[in-house]
């Protein structure tokens, strides 16, 4: 009796592909273009970095600066979250927060602004993303001449706020506070943000 040649196993699900870089690497123009890019897509010296699942700690962060600065922001800025801004052909980062001229935002298809519209460029930093936020975002924000920047962190569930001002002399940035639980500042406008808000209001029982 003849025995039935056991079925082979089915074969694994195809992953995503993702797209192959030229050489010289990717350009700002191309994340317009590209198909199938995870959303928040970011273009760092030619690569494309893609963005991790994001915490509440993270979400909350973002909500707040962008709501407290909307509220009080004079009428020739703007306020948007993660929108990627253009420094040159291989750098299109994209800020947590970003504040811009008023002039430079145009019709609702609009995808980028320009560096030198930037007033503020706003960083909440998460496990991913340590190194991008603390070192390369910075240095290229302070040499695009984007005047403000701030890096929130989180600090045992905390924010902790860190602002920088470009210093026109050296094109780098310079630390003129670090705030715990209440950010008040008088640039590029004035800001009063209670950092405690971005705690949950109900905090699990341990």
């Amino acid at each position: 009796m003849s025995v039935e040649p056991a079925a082979p196993p089915p074969a694994p699900e195809p992953g995503p592909r993702w797209p192959i870089p030229p050489a010289g690497g990717w350009t700002a123009d191309d994340l317009d273009t590209l198909p199938n890019l995870p959303p928040h897509t970011e273009l760092i010296d030619g690569s494309l970095i893609f963005v991790s699942p994001q915490s509440i700690f993270h979400e909350r962060a973002i909500d707040l600066f962008k709501w407290q600065l909307r509220s009080v922001a004079p009428a020739d800025f703007e306020i948007f979250r993660e929108f990627t801004i253009d420094i040159d052909k291989r750098n299109r980062p994209e800020p947590d927060v970003v504040v811009v001229r008023t002039d430079v935002v145009g019709d609702l298809e609009q995808t980028r602004f320009p560096a030198e519209a930037v007033v503020l460029a706003i960083e909440v930093v998460s496990p991913d993303s340590v190194g991008r936020d603390r070192e390369t975002k910075p240095l290229k924000y302070a040499r695009a001449g984007i005047v403000h920047f701030w890096r929130v962190e989180n600090k045992d569930g905390r924010a902790v706020v860190y602002v920088y001002e470009l210093d026109p002399a050296t094109s780098a940035y310079v630390a003129t506070g670090i705030f715990h639980d209440r950010l008040k500042v008088s640039v590029p406008f004035i800001i009063d943000v209670d950092l405690t808000a971005i705690t949950p209001r109900h905090r699990p029982k341990k």
